[in-house]
């Protein structure tokens, strides 16, 4: 029980600051024009200043782990194969369908991901985290692009050329690639300049879960509630427990297998939704998804970490 507890205080302050940024919506101090300005500050400013700030002081040759990366990059092309066999039966519309695809695999690691790492493994791991999100990130887009246009019959939509110049516009891209020289050179950055970006790195992560919470809407919560309930299965017990354990017999042991759970069993990213509004399918089906996961993440994601922490795999 004292390991459960131990488990549950280092996750519960990260959803604690989601329940905050809700809270604070509820009651009127954030709106969606915060959240919105808010999430443009974190993606385009704070949180490029973390990954910058915890990859600079890497040393490449210890952290790069091609071994982690291509398990990370298999189990989720393996899990989204999955679920776009699992989505035939399941749902019949194809808006319907796009999103259900998205939402059950892409995950909400830049934010919540990053934040639960430092949390119970401690800040020296983001930089690990954060080398191993930069590769995620085109995989998960192109996914996304790919899950949203082919269940509707948009291909004409499914721009190849314009989905990588985005890929490479990402500013958490723009931060790794600027960062891998500062590692590699062992560079030093100006007291002044290392303060500053210090401040904005600190920023990201507070900032970013209140914009999780403050983006949170029980308004349409029966919207497809079936096909909600079906991707939470899949996002939250089905793909982390399978991930997980297939790392398991892959060798992974500690802080790596601890990434990866946290990496498959992270909530749905707010970036479905986003990408579902953007695209024309069913935007309130994506909401319901992203509310339903960060709920029931915080068990699911507690019950797991206290069973690799009592196995003592991680």
């Amino acid at each position: 029980m004292q390991d459960l507890i131990f488990t549950f205080n280092l996750v519960a302050p990260v959803f604690l600051l989601v329940a905050i940024g809700y809270f604070l919506r509820v009651i009127g101090i954030i709106n969606d024009n915060f959240v919105s300005l808010s999430s443009k500050i974190v993606f385009s400013v704070a949180l490029p200043a973390l990954i910058f700030v915890e990859i600079s002081k890497l040393d490449l040759n210890k952290v790069i782990d091609l071994n982690l990366i291509l398990y990370a990059y298999a189990a989720t092309i393996i899990a989204y194969i999955f679920v776009w066999f699992i989505s035939i039966p399941l749902t019949k519309d194809g808006k319907n369908r796009a999103v259900f695809i998205q939402g059950s695999f892409r995950s909400n690691f830049a934010i919540i991901g990053l934040a639960l790492i430092a949390s119970v493994f401690g800040s020296e791991m983001l930089g690990k985290a954060s080398i191993v999100l930069a590769f995620m990130i085109p995989l998960y887009n192109v996914f996304s692009v790919v899950a949203l246009t082919v269940p509707v019959r948009k291909e004409k939509q499914l721009n190849v050329s314009g989905t990588f110049l985005e890929i490479l516009k990402n500013p958490l891209i723009i931060a790794v690639i600027i960062a891998l020289p500062f590692s590699y050179f062992k560079i030093h950055i100006n007291q002044i300049f290392q303060t500053t970006i210090n401040y904005l790195a600190a920023l990201a992560l507070p900032l970013a879960l209140i914009g999780v919470g403050g983006f949170l809407n029980f308004k349409d919560i029966k919207v497809e509630l079936k096909t909600t309930i079906s991707a939470a299965i899949l996002k939250l017990i089905i793909f982390p427990f399978a991930a997980t354990f297939g790392a398991y017999l892959s060798g992974f042991r500690g802080d790596d297998l601890g990434i990866l759970f946290i990496l498959f069993a992270c909530p749905t990213a707010i970036a479905s939704f986003i990408m579902a509004e953007a695209m024309g399918v069913n935007s309130r089906l994506a909401g319901n998804i992203l509310l339903i996961t960060t709920l029931g993440s915080l068990m699911t994601i507690t019950l797991g970490l206290f069973i690799l922490k009592y196995s003592g795999l991680i």
